[in-house]
């Protein structure tokens, strides 16, 4: 796939410099997820697994919301209507999309700004970073509707980012979680204007496009793998991991460049 060529029908899409941008545009609505996004989406992610001119994408939501998560009437309506088998197909598909996102090798960088919520918080956290305005209001709503809070991988994910009490007292309650106590738990990684949001996440997603873009993907497949193994099996998965990236040609070049006294350039190889 040519990034400069994908044209998806559910979302806003642009590439430039290695960084592709996802923009969920549906500003009017609070850029809500449908079944059609959900699958476009994850498919997106899955390609990109085979798309080495992208090294990073960044995702965030049209106007002043990153998104409202699944759709009232496109989506919960017609989910009450369905039966055992469908509703599993369902959950599996919206399961695919986290899969997809933790699978896919590119750093993911979630800009969010407003309303950040379900499904929405979902594709937050299985972002690696987020960058979130001050108005940024995230919650797991899942509970309010009589759902469980274990939905698309959050009992997993989200205790490993601002620990089990703080992730058990979200997903049981479905509160808010405001800007300020993203930041200070580490869910997000840092606050910044609104004006200023995108910017700040295109440069962060450029700086990451301009590291050795092998070893990331190798760093991220670590930090998904090493979840639930030992120490001793863990350090063993990173020896291995390190040795592949030595045998890179970005390592050499970085030597190279470092005993010259020059900028390292990363091609990722």
């Amino acid at each position: 796939m040519n990034p400069q060529d994908f044209q998806p029908h559910h979302f806003l899409w642009s590439f430039e410099d290695g960084v592709a941008t996802v923009t969920l545009n549906r500003a009017e609505r609070k850029n809500p997820l449908t079944f059609d996004s959900y699958a476009e989406l994850r498919d997106l992610f899955r390609t990109l697994v085979y798309v080495r001119d992208v090294k990073a994408v960044v995702i965030a939501g049209a106007g002043s919301n990153f998104s409202s998560g699944g759709d009232v009437h496109e989506i919960i309506g017609p989910l009450t209507g369905m039966d055992m088998p469908g509703l599993l197909a369902f959950t599996r598909m919206t399961g695919d999309l986290v899969k997809a996102m933790r699978g896919c090798p590119q750093p993911i960088v979630a800009a969010v700004d407003g309303v950040c919520v379900g499904a929405g918080a979902i594709v937050a956290m299985a972002s690696d970073l987020r960058i979130a305005t001050p108005q940024a209001k995230t919650a797991f709503l899942f509970t309010r509707v009589g759902l469980a809070g274990c939905d698309m991988g959050a009992c997993a994910i989200l205790p490993r980012i601002i620990g089990q009490g703080r992730a058990s007292e979200l997903l049981f309650t479905g509160r808010t979680m405001s800007a300020e106590e993203g930041e200070r738990w580490g869910f997000h990684n840092k606050l910044v204007p609104a004006e200023t949001l995108l910017a700040e996440a295109l440069a962060i997603a450029r700086n990451l496009a301009d590291g050795p873009n092998f070893a990331h993907g190798i760093t991220k497949t670590q930090l998904n793998n090493e979840w639930a193994v030992s120490l001793d099996v863990a350090i063993e998965m990173e020896a291995q991991a390190q040795a592949i990236c030595m045998a890179t040609n970005d390592f050499r070049r970085a030597f190279e460049a470092f005993a010259a006294k020059q900028t390292p350039r990363f091609e990722g190889d």
